[in-house]
């Protein structure tokens, strides 16, 4: 190979290739510098931008958990609400049954004390017919039961049961027409009530325990993501002080790529003195 040539420039092709790697290098550092990721696309590293990709399916896909759990959890915390203000009005009825089943009591106050009892039974049917969040009701006759998604896959569920806290029913076994006719009833009413009372109370507990039940797996999924967003970021993201330093340096190599390839370039003028 001729050492002095006019048609192959040797020292320009090289440094010309240099000059290439060192920009194609520098594009790359540029491109996490913008993107803050080291693996951006599948072309950067296939498999653990596919890693990366599942990972963020799961995560995304937790979002959708969250909110199940949360709709479930005001449901139930709706279906409290109105239980502790049934068992309220039962411990105000029960008063009126102690009051009513008084033997010497004349009529006109048995009425008096009968109309009261009424109206906290009706008032206890509004409450339970009103305790709705979302369309679903807990707490009325043959209740809605809250089933929400537990896991990304849908394949778990946390179940909650529903308490019917409707008048006549297994827990409020008070009748919808109940009242203080008679102090014989009314008797009979004060140990209907109480057990009502004592039956709303484990109902109560109940759905307590399974509002605790979606609050803590709530509180589960929320570190899960976490846990999963940071592993994604381990996986993907680019170290910026490390990617800054490296541009300083590729940049510097980059002027003396093109200085070197300047100076290549000159040499074969040289030989132009060969023939003076």
């Amino acid at each position: 190979m001729a050492l002095n040539s006019v048609n192959t420039n040797t020292g320009a092709l090289v440094a010309l290739q240099n000059l290439n790697a060192t920009n194609r290098e520098l594009d790359v550092v540029q491109t996490r510098i913008n993107t803050g990721k080291r693996v951006a696309t599948a072309k950067d590293n296939g498999a653990v931008w596919a890693i990366a990709q599942t990972q963020r399916g799961t995560s995304n896909a937790l979002n959708a958990v969250k909110d199940s759990l949360q709709r479930g959890q005001s449901t139930i915390d709706v279906a409290i609400a109105a239980g502790e203000t049934v068992s309220d009005l039962l411990v105000q009825m029960r008063e009126k049954a102690l009051a009513a089943s008084d033997t010497t009591l004349d009529t006109a106050s048995r009425t008096a004390l009968s109309e009261d009892f009424k109206a906290l039974r009706d008032q206890i049917a509004k409450s339970v017919t009103n305790a709705d969040f979302n369309g679903s009701n807990m707490i009325k006759a043959s209740g809605a039961t809250v089933t929400a998604v537990a896991n990304a896959d849908g394949t778990s569920k946390i179940t909650v049961a529903a308490q019917s806290l409707a008048l006549g029913g297994a827990n409020v076994t008070v009748a919808a027409t109940a009242s203080l006719s008679t102090a014989t009833i009314a008797a009979a009413l004060v140990t209907t009530v109480s057990t009502s009372i004592t039956n709303v109370g484990a109902a109560l507990a109940k759905l307590g325990t399974g509002s605790k039940s979606l609050e803590a797996h709530l509180n589960f999924v929320g570190k899960l993501q976490d846990s999963l967003d940071a592993g994604v970021g381990n996986l993907v993201d680019a170290d910026l002080a490390k990617e800054s330093a490296k541009l300083q340096a590729l940049q510097t190599k980059q002027q003396l790529g093109i200085q070197a390839l300047s100076i290549a370039n000159s040499s074969s003028s040289a030989l132009l003195g060969l023939f003076r």
